[in-house]
């Protein structure tokens, strides 16, 4: 059992749930946060402090969603640990919300 960051967070990035999390397995990309499901220790300090809602369990992931849990372990092993809170992307409010971003979420 892990979290998983969804497609909510991409544009946004905020990064109140990576501050709570006691094992640091936030990562961090151009524009997305991903949580590395073998670090995970399934505590759910994360999923209540995420303003976007973009923080599930994999087994309450919605359907839409589950490719998410498959971009969380890639990603993870290709981008830094994040262990502090930093501001949200500068256009954030303009994206929360927004759905079917998958398409802007950059892995480089």
């Amino acid at each position: 059992m892990a979290f998983i960051v969804t497609e909510a967070c991409i544009q946004c990035k905020h990064t109140d749930c990576v501050e709570v999390c006691p094992v640091d397995c936030f990562y961090e990309g151009p524009n997305f946060l991903v949580i590395n499901p073998n670090e995970c220790i399934d505590c759910g300090l994360c999923e209540p402090e995420c303003p976007e809602k973009a923080i599930f369990s994999d087994d309450e992931l919605p359907v839409d969603q589950i490719h998410f849990v498959e971009i969380n372990e890639d990603l993870s092993k290709e981008w830094p640990n994040i262990s502090q809170k930093k501001e949200s992307m500068p256009n954030a409010k303009k994206f929360s919300g927004v759905k079917d971003k998958i398409n802007l979420l950059k892995k480089n």
